[in-house]
């Protein structure tokens, strides 16, 4: 009856944790609905709502971008009202695309050349910059402050001396205010996605003036990714050494103005895998803070210090513009040229110590094998090589475990009244015996910080963002496509999340079912039924995680496999009194 009742607590368990799992997945990583661009181009206009209201409807996605129909609709038709002007200032770099408006002088059309919106090859790049006024804007811009001159603003029609900024030509942009003083905003580009702007002012006049030159990124945020518990979305920057993850957007609009102490190294606004920051110029005196604006607008400033220039001089301030993708490599050659912390852009967290290196070496057996799948199995084979040695230990201490069983059968009759003296007397005869109970969970404690490292390199790196393994799987750091209730997709419908069991989740039930089966049955009755039906509690738990972690583990379930039936072979004794058990408990 105990036995009984403790089944049905366990079974009930399960379900709650699948079923609580379920829940709390879709209220952490809700979906959009998926939208077509015709019923958007049909939906209804925006209605004017308070940025309050506004801000509660909106669905953040793990990559982020707008997911409301009528605001993509409205975005489409803005940017092609908006970059029609034949006055736009080309960007055409090797891996940006764009323009930039004569009209303030802003970069606020950004495109990335080799990062698509999806996995479909015809889905068009990744846009970041979008004009001011658009559902989705974001732009950078960069003026002066001053008194007792005349300053250029955001309506200012400036004069370019080039139609296209390439990564091998600048464009210099001018505007003279009549009273004797000049002012140029030079833009240049690199091979990725940096951008040099030096602001210059020409004093021609006949009196000093004084000017306080800045630069800001302004973004909305109801295009922001998803800010969760282990990855930080919204402003970011580095100061005093150290890059700040601390502030959400939430906290900068209930702030009003939030200004973070200590030296700006750069400062801006994160997504999952894009970044855009300033980076001020080395030495020079800065203020920086991030603002709300209202109706979730936000912005990240960088403000230096007054300076004053005399007539017959000109004076230049430099600062750095990132607007791209959050690649590795990229953001470790710009840490090394001198902007400090440059590379922890991306939230690695506080084991970054680990995953790193396991993220590095997954890189590396990429380029050698060109395909990520292949790297996480092989990745995957070098992992229990290493741990090899522990698995053997492991079977040794079960072998040993299984030996004094028998004698701590008459130690628990023995002392079933004494608990305290039951405990004392098993653990004096594992001392006596040479045995190690908790020698066969050293390989899952092992496992586990790799098993986190890989989920944070699935969830993070932009290096395994729509990457392929075979056939179906054409993004192995999003979910298995091909689901079972709808027969791989020829049904037309969409399971719910917890029944939307893949192939891959499939193959870990089976899996990690046929490595339970292999292993010694347990002594409880309770036990052995919860290790048949932990297998298949955990197919629906991983099912929405990134097809590349169940890759992981499958491959991980039959090497194990593997090494059992090796590790058997070489210890007969153990295989003798597995089977043996297990024959006794169908008894």
């Amino acid at each position: 009856m105990d036995n009984q009742r403790n089944l049905i607590l366990a079974v009930v368990l399960s379900a709650v944790v699948l079923f609580g799992w379920d829940f709390a997945v879709g209220k952490l990583y809700p979906e959009p609905a998926q939208v077509s661009q015709s019923d958007a181009l049909a939906s209804a206009p925006v209605s004017n709502v308070a940025s309050d209201e506004k801000d509660k409807s909106v669905r953040h996605t793990r990559e982020g971008g707008l997911t409301d129909p009528t605001e993509i609709a409205e975005e489409a038709k803005d940017l092609k009202t908006v970059l029609a002007s034949k006055d736009r200032i080309k960007i055409d770099a090797p891996e940006v695309a764009g323009s930039i408006n004569p009209v303030g002088a802003r970069l606020d059309d950004v495109l990335l050349k080799t990062h698509r919106q999806t996995v479909a090859k015809d889905s068009g790049p990744v846009r970041l910059f979008s004009p001011a006024g658009t559902p989705a804007q974001q732009f950078a811009q960069f003026g002066w402050i001053g008194d007792g001159v005349k300053l250029p603003n955001a309506q200012t029609v400036w004069t370019a001396d080039s139609k296209v900024l390439t990564h091998e030509k600048p464009v210099t942009l001018s505007w003279d205010n009549g009273e004797g003083q000049t002012f140029r905003v030079r833009f240049s580009i690199d091979d990725h996605y940096m951008l040099d702007v030096k602001q210059m002012v020409v004093n021609r006049g006949t009196g000093a003036i004084v000017v306080q030159p800045y630069s800001f990124i302004n973004r909305t945020s109801r295009t922001a990714s998803q800010d969760t518990w282990n990855v930080h979305s919204g402003p970011i920057g580095a100061f005093d050494d150290a890059v700040n993850f601390s502030n959400n957007y939430s906290d900068v609009a209930e702030s009003g103005t939030i200004s973070v102490p200590g030296e700006t190294e750069w400062i801006g606004f994160t997504d999952i895998y894009w970044l855009s920051a300033l980076i001020p110029q080395e030495g020079a005196s800065t203020r920086s803070d991030f603002r709300s604006l209202g109706n979730d607008k936000f912005r990240a400033d960088v403000i230096y210090d007054p300076v004053t220039v005399n007539p017959g001089k000109q004076f230049t301030r430099d600062t750095q513009l990132f607007v791209g993708a959050k690649e590795s490599d990229v953001l470790d050659a710009y840490q090394d040229q001198g902007i400090s912390n440059f590379g922890l852009a991306i939230d690695w967290g506080w084991f970054r110590w680990f995953e790193r290196p396991i993220f590095l070496l997954l890189k590396k057996i990429y380029g050698l094998v060109g395909n990520f799948g292949v790297a996480i199995i092989l990745l995957t084979v070098i992992i229990r090589g290493l741990m090899f040695p522990v698995a053997q230990r492991q079977f040794k201490s079960m072998a040993s475990m299984r030996a004094v069983q028998p004698k701590m059968k008459v130690i628990q009759e023995r002392y079933k009244d004494d608990k305290q003296k039951q405990q004392q007397e098993i653990m004096k005869l594992y001392k006596e015996e040479g045995v190690n109970p908790l020698a066969g969970c050293l390989p899952l404690v092992l496992q586990i910080p790799i098993f986190f490292a890989l989920y944070k390199t699935l969830l993070l790196a932009i290096e395994m963002r729509h990457k392929p393994f075979i056939l179906w799987i054409h993004d192995l750091s999003a979910p298995d496509p091909a689901t079972i209730l709808n027969l791989f997709g020829l049904l037309p419908f969409t399971p719910p999340s917890f029944l939307a069991i893949g192939v891959l989740a499939l193959l870990l039930g089976i899996t990690m079912f046929l490595q339970f089966k292999l292993n010694p049955s347990a002594q409880d009755p309770v036990q052995q039924q919860m290790f048949m039906i932990m297998p298949w509690v955990l197919m629906f738990v991983m099912a929405p995680f990134a097809a590349g972690l169940l890759l992981y583990w499958i491959t991980s379930n039959c090497l194990t496999l593997a090494q059992q039936r090796y590790l058997y072979s070489k210890h007969p004794q153990l295989k003798a009194q597995a089977e043996a058990a297990k024959s006794k408990s169908k008894d």
